[in-house]
């Protein structure tokens, strides 16, 4: 093993917690040295409805990272990835985004992204029944992956494993889907990147890799094929292969 591995910060998605990093195989045989992150108000992280902002929640995250890191974001961890190079470009080495965007809710120019009536639905899902609202949303991360059903019963398990998101981190977590628009600034991002997308995403289309090899031309972009929007669960040893060859 080397005796000095790389940090790698690890941040979940919208209503899940580090736990779901468990299923994935080891990166980079030992060269790489993980550091799970639950963002404000998951998996028991605290949550204070003041620091509302997508920059408070990568100063929060920063606050709990190594000094420099390479940093992995899945769905809207790879979001708040993307405002932590913004914010502190010294302290992110390269960028590894998992079934991310820069902006996931639908505009005008954007139309691969989600739909603003769904991320409506959710949030007047968080008012009426928090638990099936999350379970809903478990079920559109697999629907048209490979093997679609194992997956979810893996995330099911996975995230029983920490204590229930706070409601109101929820909510501010919709809001961040729903608002914020990282495109204008995503040049200024020179650190090595990686994007990978799932070929059956539901929720980030892979539509969108097309549009982010223009955006970033100096990244790569993979797709996952038969991946849904959890391929680091559904297709683990094609991710670490494109990992480790991106990083390699």
């Amino acid at each position: 093993m080397n005796a000095n591995p790389t940090d790698l910060v690890m941040l979940h998605g919208w209503g899940m917690n580090s736990a779901v990093w468990q299923g994935l195989p080891p990166l980079m045989h030992g060269r790489l040295a993980p550091h799970p992150i639950d963002l404000p108000g998951h998996g028991g992280a605290p949550f204070d409805a003041g620091r509302y902002r997508l920059s408070d929640w990568a100063d929060d995250c920063l606050a709990r990272a190594p000094e420099q890191a390479i940093w992995l974001g899945w769905s809207l961890g790879g979001l708040v990835a993307l405002q932590a190079a913004l914010q502190a470009p010294k302290r992110v080495s390269a960028l590894i985004l998992i079934t991310a965007t820069p902006r996931f809710a639908q505009a005008m120019d954007w139309r691969a992204a989600v739909a603003e009536e769904t991320l409506a639905e959710f949030s007047e899902g968080l008012t009426q029944d928090t638990a099936a609202t999350l379970e809903r949303f478990l079920g559109l991360q697999v629907r048209g992956s490979d093997d679609a059903r194992a997956t979810l019963r893996r995330l099911r398990a996975e995230l029983s494993q920490r204590p229930v998101p706070d409601p109101e981190a929820l909510r501010a977590g919709l809001d961040l889907l729903r608002d914020d628009d990282l495109r204008g600034p995503l040049p200024d991002i020179s650190v090595p990147t990686l994007w990978l997308f799932g070929e059956r995403d539901t929720l980030v289309p892979a539509a969108l890799a097309e549009r982010l090899a223009l955006l970033m031309p100096q990244a790569r972009v993979r797709m996952i094929a038969g991946a849904g929007h959890a391929p680091f669960l559904s297709h683990a040893e094609a991710v670490v292969a494109e990992i480790d060859s991106f990083l390699g």
